[in-house]
């Protein structure tokens, strides 16, 4: 599996401040820019998509017409308090979208001032092509462009020749840069970023009007946002309720007439607004939203709403091992001599045999000498006679021949069969103890390095095993912890890794996943997520490579890395704009957030309807049933202050809910059941409780109007 290794995640809020909007939830700057965007919202053709607000919203025009014709300050107390209703609804959503408007503006100004280069002619090692400048909206598939220091990249693409640092923070908002360079996995380039240093030929791979700047402005503007089957499903629960509840009072009205309480227009649109869940109804479409919202502000890029919500109900995470559960280099952790041999002459020996290796590894092991036993490194005259032999695939080892006029001495670390022959062929003959130590580390998932040395003095040759270096792969820190949560949350973890089952079982067990897949092709990874879906679960699981392709396409939640091919990021339903592949697991917590979010706001608005039964009710049938008054348990001043206390409460608790909305309901791992009893409890308890209070501090207030009393 081939995979991009990142550096450790920054802190969330660094280096992208400058791509979120600020201020607080509630900022009353953002309020007044999407004020005007809720009132153009109460168009009927937009509200018709919601029942119950469109409800409301007939219930308004209705009451403005009885107000108009019957003047009363009632009528138009709840008239003003019904549009309210329907603005604030409206304004939950407006300011949902706006959130993220101001990252889409910088995105579109990038992508409609920027030039490109493009070539004509080009072909690969050609030096002929002819160059012409032409607006990057103007590119099209397969052309190919080229982009030098200091210039912006003007379309997705590949690059299809040369090497360059290119600067993503416009995009990622990560300030750090990246290598990108044709073939391989690092080929993959966005319209939008900016190349530091030499110079690259991109082929462009997407079309006009469809490339990522353009779904990410779709997505932070909720333009290509479509309802999630659940939400659907709610929605559907939500109008078969308002059906109800209309025909209810619609048959209410003769049975009022024959018994001497005929009701007005107003009163009736009143108790259908108390009766119908119009706190749900309203804060539906920001809940969806803000969950989306909440990937964007982690920088990752969902090519549907579907995939959110998926992703909190899935079961089963493969992750891949290097890079997620792994810091993705090994890492040097021991020095194990030999008989007759000290640690701090083994230790001397590999970091000497190291200093001009560069590979992650190799300066682990000169690290890993100087911290534990105090080595310094060496000064440019000791290494002056110093010959380094590089690591090639065909010797399996490396190294560094010091020529002294008094003696000759070669050190070369490297794999076991390796060295030992190397020192064999010199005359040596390494101990049986070697093989032992070798052993033991591969048994625990390490990698041994094995430390030998020849050296010549005069006409005499002595050649010897020093000893084993042990590398092992380091678990993140506190992925334990995380696997566990998960756990708790009932998703099933699967680490990924194209290591042997030995190596592959001893990581698996360190980090605390549940299972492993060791030596894995891409036709394993397929097979092993159509099996999980076969019995019935949702898999979830990240990818970078071409050959990762078929299994994200096939994922319920494909994560591609950005820093990956074009092959991956269009099978993948998710694109990590960071690159960190941990960050699947803060995706199935933000999905998890948001259906949690649905259900505690559904819970409340249902339990918060039924003080409005008991302000609307009595306050219509008290006169002529005076045992009715029996249900008047608040104690309200008089109908009209009941009524109007119930409409102002219905329309403030859709604004005070707002910032949980847009927030989300705070997560915590558990299991299904202590969800359900904490919605219940919290929201089911405090719904029910809340609008007592909150109608009877209204009905103290509003009984003090003129008309209300």
């Amino acid at each position: 599996m081939s995979t991009t290794t990142t550096p450790a995640p920054t802190p969330p809020d660094a280096g992208r401040q400058q791509h979120r909007v600020s201020g607080g939830l509630l900022d009353p700057k953002q309020l007044l820019t999407s004020f005007p965007d809720a009132l153009r919202k109460l168009d009927p053709r937009s509200m018709v998509h919601n029942p119950v607000m469109f409800v409301v919203e007939v219930g308004a025009v209705l009451t403005t017409l009885s107000a108009i014709r019957a003047p009363s300050v009632f009528a138009w107390v709840i008239t003003a308090w019904l549009w309210l209703t329907s603005v604030f609804a409206n304004l939950a959503e407006a300011v949902a979208e706006g959130r993220g408007k101001a990252q889409a503006e910088t995105l579109r100004r990038t992508k409609t001032t920027t030039k490109a280069r493009r070539l004509t002619g080009w072909r690969p090692g050609a030096t002929d092509a002819s160059e012409e400048v032409v607006p990057g909206a103007g590119l099209r598939l397969g052309d190919h462009v080229v982009v030098e220091a200091g210039q912006t990249i003007p379309g997705d693409g590949d690059v299809v020749e040369g090497i360059a640092s290119v600067d993503e923070s416009a995009i990622t908002g990560e300030s750090a840069p990246v290598i990108r360079e044709s073939g391989g996995d690092r080929s993959a380039v966005t319209g939008g970023t900016k190349v530091l240093s030499d110079r690259i030929v991109v082929k462009i791979t997407s079309k006009p009007g469809e490339t990522f700047i353009d779904r990410m402005i779709a997505l932070v503007e909720g333009a290509a946002r479509q309802k999630t089957p659940n939400e659907i499903a709610l929605n559907i629960l939500l109008a078969s309720l308002t059906i109800i509840f209309l025909i209810a009072v619609a048959t209410l009205q003769p049975f009022a007439i024959f018994a001497g309480a005929e009701q007005t227009i107003v009163i009736l649109v009143a108790l259908v607004v108390a009766l119908i869940p119009t706190t749900i109804g309203a804060l539906l479409s920001a809940i969806g939203i803000a969950g989306m919202d909440r990937l964007v502000q982690r920088n990752v890029l969902a090519m549907s709403g579907r995939a959110v919500e998926a992703a909190g109900d899935v079961n089963t995470l493969l992750l891949d091992k290097t890079g997620t559960i792994t810091l993705g280099n090994r890492q040097a952790a021991e020095f194990l001599p030999v008989d007759g041999v000290g640690v701090e002459e083994l230790a001397d020996a590999s970091q000497l045999s190291s200093i001009a290796d560069e590979t992650p590894e190799g300066r682990s092991i000169v690290v890993l000498a100087k911290q534990q036993y105090a080595l310094r490194g060496r000064s440019e005259g000791e290494l002056a006679q110093a010959q380094f032999v590089p690591f090639t695939a065909q010797s399996r080892m490396s190294g560094v021949d010091l020529n002294d006029p008094q003696e000759t001495l070669s050190l070369r670390k490297g794999a076991a069969t390796a060295v030992m022959r190397w020192v064999r062929d010199n005359g040596g003959h390494p101990t049986a103890e070697v093989g032992g130590i070798v052993d033991g580390i591969s048994a625990s998932g390490g990698t041994p390095l094995v430390v030998g040395e020849v050296s010549r003095r005069g006409d005499v040759r002595g050649a010897r095993v020093l000893g084993v270096i042990h590398l092992k792969d380091v678990v993140k820190e506190g992925m334990r912890e995380r696997f566990d949560e998960l756990r708790r949350m009932g998703i099933k973890t699967v680490m990924i890794t194209g290591d042997n089952p030995l190596t592959a079982r001893a990581i698996a067990q360190e980090a605390g996943v549940d299972d492993f897949l060791a030596e894995a092709t891409p036709e394993d990874k397929m097979a092993l997520i159509r099996r999980e879906q076969q019995g019935g679960k949702l898999v979830a699981m990240t990818g970078d490579g071409t050959n990762d392709a078929p299994a994200l396409a096939q994922a319920d939640v494909g994560v591609a890395m950005n820093t990956g091919t074009s092959a991956a990021k269009e099978a993948g339903n998710m694109v990590d704009l960071d690159s960190n592949p941990t960050k699947l697991i803060e995706i199935v917590e933000i999905g998890k957030q948001l259906l949690m979010t649905r259900g505690a706001l559904t819970t409340f608005s249902i339990a918060n309807d039924v003080a409005k039964y008991f302000a609307i009710i009595p306050a219509m049938f008290a006169m002529v049933y005076p045992g009715l008054d029996k249900l008047n348990i608040m104690r309200l001043h008089s109908p009209a202050s009941a009524i109007a206390s119930a409409i102002v409460f219905n329309a403030l608790i859709i604004i005070a809910l707002i910032p949980l909305a847009l927030r989300g309901v705070r997560y915590r791992p558990s299991s299904a059941a202590t969800l359900l009893s904490r919605n219940i409890w919290m929201y089911g308890l405090g719904g029910l409780v809340l609008p007592f209070l909150g109608i009877k501090l209204l009905d103290l207030f509003i009984q003090l109007i003129p008309g209300l009393r």
